[in-house]
């Protein structure tokens, strides 16, 4: 089958090549020439395990195409996936700008049988207005379908290759069917195929990521009360996390969430409650308490100094707003960046794959470092912002000596305690008790 992919952002380019990869013959389109040139020279913009394998395979084998010409890709085209941004407004509200621009576009080229797929994370009732402005220009009722993603980024190729669940919203069952096809290769472990309105596929997805954005706050308000009690919040967590209707997922205390996903996507429900004139009280409390979560290791590290931290150096690890990407989007370590460097700290950061893009933000107001070790000689404190994978086992004793005073503040819980007791370290983490140097 013929695919058209407007947008090669992650959604994009993720939807496209696995869709590629099943043997379907893809064309991702994007206005931003330069980005076009490097994906066709095999350059991928952003990180993500087995992404540049995947296009690269695909590319090589005819059947993933990168163009900036959109009639190209669009007229042949029997599905026309809309896979582009739609950021936070200044409202909270999702700016849908870039989507009906290219939803202009796609109306002059649409085929009569063509299905255009909305992707993109869109509120309630963009399906409808899709349909009613495609309606006018092409003077024809096109079918357009919801196809929310799921995607979690470091985990995108799995979550999109063997999803959960596929749910789509549609509004003649002739559409859905098309879509079961298409993704019949995906779901051969019984994973269910999910079929609803396109209203009821929009809220789903806002309503998941709303949820989980919920537990990350949750857990991470009971870890400042567990701080305060002299409880430990990893005891606690363990005690909920075996009921069986609470589970472990998304019930790890840190500093706070961010990417591109769960800030814009709490906020813009919370936006369309209030357009419908309800108050969400519970999304607006999540995002506050997200926001003050992210304050919590800027706070204790002046704190720690007597809030007199000018000409001390930081070491910081982590940038990215969760390991395996390279997204710094609202990512945490930058709120805590920017306090310390308002306070006059001098900053050495290390991240496996995000200091480009901070480079890009932050240029020489940093200083970087190729490994984690190298960040820390002459450090007064260390701050762990991002769990990666090589973050956790390094050589204590060696960090110890490289450092002008042994001190960590770990925003990710990602030591044990009595291993840091053990090792000489000034510990401060996330709903646990202090260890004080011995």
């Amino acid at each position: 089958m013929k695919i058209a992919v407007i947008g090669t952002g992650y959604v994009g380019l993720v939807t496209g090549s696995c869709f590629a990869d099943t043997g379907n013959d893809v064309t991702c389109v994007d206005i931003d020439e330069a980005k076009i040139a490097r994906l066709q020279q095999g350059e991928i913009p952003i990180y993500e395990p087995g992404l540049a394998e995947l296009i690269v395979r695909n590319t090589e084998a005819g059947r993933l195409h990168f163009t900036t010409d959109l009639g190209q890709a669009v007229a042949p085209a029997n599905l026309v996936y809309m896979a582009v941004g739609t950021p936070s407004a200044a409202d909270g509200s999702a700016d849908l700008s870039a989507l009906w621009a290219a939803a202009a576009a796609v109306g002059q080229h649409l085929k009569d049988d063509g299905i255009v797929v909305i992707k993109s994370t869109v509120p309630v009732g963009t399906n409808a207005e899709m349909f009613a402005r495609l309606k006018e220009s092409t003077g024809r009722e096109c079918d357009v379908a919801s196809n929310p993603e799921f995607l979690k980024e470091g985990a995108a190729i799995d979550d999109c290759m063997k999803p959960d669940r596929v749910v789509v919203g549609v509004r003649r069952p002739e559409v859905a069917e098309v879509l079961r096809k298409i993704y019949a290769p995906f779901l051969r472990t019984e994973k269910p195929f999910l079929v609803m309105s396109p209203e009821s596929a929009e809220m789903t997805k806002y309503v998941a990521n709303a949820l989980l954005s919920t537990k990350i706050s949750f857990i991470n308000e009971m870890a400042t009360l567990c701080a305060h009690m002299r409880a430990d919040v990893d005891d606690v967590r363990r005690g909920i996390g075996h009921d069986s209707r609470i589970g472990f997922a998304f019930l790890f205390p840190g500093v706070g969430y961010g990417g591109s996903c769960f800030p814009k996507d709490v906020r813009a429900l919370a936006s369309l409650a209030d357009q419908k004139g309800i108050e969400s009280r519970i999304l607006r409390a999540v995002d506050e308490v997200n926001n003050q979560q992210k304050n919590v290791l800027p706070s204790l590290i002046l704190k720690f100094f007597g809030n007199d931290i000018a000409g001390k150096t930081i070491a910081v690890w982590g940038l990215s707003f969760k390991p395996r990407t390279d997204d710094i989007r609202e990512a945490p370590a930058l709120v805590l960046i920017d306090q310390l460097l308002a306070a006059g700290a001098k900053i050495v950061v290390h991240d496996p794959e995000a200091m480009d893009n901070v480079r890009a933000s932050y240029g020489d107001k940093l200083s970087y470092a190729d490994t984690p070790m190298a960040t820390l000689p002459d450090a007064d404190a260390l701050a762990i912002m991002t769990e990666w994978g090589e973050f956790r086992t390094p050589d204590f004793a060696e960090m110890k000596q490289l450092m002008r005073s042994p001190v960590v503040f770990d925003g990710r819980n990602v030591f044990n305690r009595e291993q840091m007791a053990e090792s000489g370290f000034t510990y401060y983490s996330i709903g646990r008790p202090v260890v004080k140097r011995r």
